[in-house]
């Protein structure tokens, strides 16, 4: 049996902001528990939901000296599907309106996790082969190993490994005030190792000693090691090239079905799709006030609206696209005020063609999913994405720009063979982007029985995360 610990700053169903609690909700309920206790430890926030609270119970606590005071560290847990939660008490630091507050806060906050997490383990009786660390904020654990803990017997053969969903966020600080909280030596504090130009880098340092590391996708383990991609880190990428892997995310089938979704009007398989998804067009165009048009090509985006995800040249082409009469619009998601704001201009312009539902819905989300015949993810760069695996499951094909897990995950619809899930366009261009479009919209509109066979193709893929888990499950078995 190996015992793996998962460490990361939020989980589902604890707490979220972003992709990364869905993984870290996700992966451990699939990992074959006859030969892997994999468990997970997170922040106990304040501003959780009470439901969750009312769940967890004590386990211990006791003081730790972090930044010249004995500091509190209380530990909770709670057992959630199967998998053990352990959840780290400290209300000065975990106290917040939400889980990320002040980002200079944000690196003290999660230092102190980082060394309470591993004080943590002989209180609670567990040792784990590996510790699993996600993104920056628990990039000092793999340093710690090879530090302070390394001399206790308890931590003397424990491996860990760093996973990056996104490359750009990597908890950079002054040196001074990440020395100051961690307590470690100046040492650490070069160019080689934590140093980055005049800032000290929690996840720099975190790659540089983790045992193995991985990324959320195989396109995006190449793209980190370009000037283009790599955040400034791409030398420190290429020199760990033989220790780094991309592993794609899963999505949990059991929320993202469209023959069990509770949210969409009227379910559908592989079987009867031809019959049953239109119908959720309809419903959907009715409900957000869109033109009744059974004949209309719905595209869908559920998306931050940033510039990240395409919508500084979707906005180039906003005009071209709505402008023919046969195609609808609709985007689900906030973000940056001037996209929030062309896309309310546009849908006014637009009436009965454009619907921007400015803010977040689980509903309209799952019948956007359902509803559409094609969903756009022009991402300037996306390490997996997750949007583009439900929209394969739902039958409704992806318009994607080839990078990171979008080039991975969606197969280039080819006519002639007959092959094919999707279409890519390669170059971050509104006009590349707008030629997909069209081209998308002439086999929807002119071979419908190639449209159909692609959706078959579509649903037919798995994404799920037993699928993920087997592939790190093997690389468990590699490093320990």
């Amino acid at each position: 049996m190996k015992n793996i610990l998962f460490v990361a700053s939020e989980c589902v169903p604890f707490v979220k902001t972003g992709g990364l609690a869905d993984v870290v909700g996700a992966l451990p309920k699939n990992f074959d528990k006859r030969y892997f206790d994999v468990r997970v430890i997170i922040p106990n926030y304040m501003c959780m939901d009470q439901k969750y609270k009312d769940m967890l119970r004590y386990r211990t606590h006791f003081y730790m000296n972090f930044a010249g005071k004995d500091r509190y560290v209380g530990v909770l847990e709670t057992k959630y599907q199967g998998v053990t939660y352990y959840l780290i008490d400290n209300e000065e630091y975990f106290g917040g309106p939400s889980p990320y507050c002040d980002y200079h806060w944000d690196i003290e906050k999660f230092i102190y996790f980082n060394k309470a997490v591993l004080s943590s383990l002989p209180m609670i009786g567990f040792k784990p082969h590996i510790i699993h660390c996600h993104d920056w904020q628990a990039g000092l654990i793999p340093i710690y190993l090879k530090d302070s803990f390394r001399a206790g017997e308890f931590y003397k053969n424990m491996k860990s490994i760093m996973t990056i969903h996104n490359l750009k966020f990597q908890g950079n600080d002054d040196r001074r005030k990440i020395q100051y909280c961690s307590g470690l030596s100046d040492y650490y504090f070069t160019v080689d190792k934590m140093m980055a130009y005049d800032d000290a880098n929690m996840l720099k340092g975190g790659l540089c000693y983790a045992d193995a590391i991985t990324t959320v996708s195989n396109t995006y383990a190449e793209e980190i090691k370009t000037n283009f991609y790599g955040e400034n880190l791409e030398g420190l990428m290429r020199a760990r090239k033989n220790d780094l892997r991309g592993i794609v995310n899963g999505i949990d089938y059991t929320e993202y079905s469209p023959d069990l979704d509770c949210y969409i009007d009227k379910k559908y398989t592989p079987y009867n799709f031809r019959e049953e998804k239109s119908k959720n067009k309809k419903a959907l165009q009715k409900q957000l006030g869109l033109n009744q048009d059974d004949n209309a090509m719905m595209i869908g985006m559920v998306s931050r609206l940033t510039a990240q995800k395409g919508f500084d040249i979707v906005s180039c082409i906003m005009d071209e696209l709505c402008s023919k009469d046969a195609v609808q619009l609709v985007v689900l998601g906030t973000g940056e005020y001037k996209y929030e704001e062309m896309l309310r201009y546009f849908e006014n312009k637009y009436k009965g063609k454009v619907v921007a539902y400015i803010g977040y819905s689980q509903e309209i989300a799952h019948k956007v999913y359902a509803a559409s015949d094609a969903f756009l993810m022009p991402s300037l760069f996306e390490p997996c994405g997750l949007s583009q695996l439900i929209a394969l499951k739902y039958g409704t094909i992806p318009i994607v720009r080839e990078t990171g897990g979008l080039r991975d995950t969606v197969e280039p619809f080819n006519e002639y063979e007959n092959k094919g899930t999707g279409f890519s366009f390669r170059n971050y261009d509104a006009y590349e982007m707008l030629a997909t479009i069209r081209y998308a919209e002439s086999i929807y509109f002119d071979k419908r029985q190639a449209w159909n066979s692609m959706i078959e193709r579509a649903m037919a893929k798995d994404y799920s995360w037993k699928a993920s888990a087997n592939k790190y499950q093997e690389m468990y078995d590699w490093i320990a």
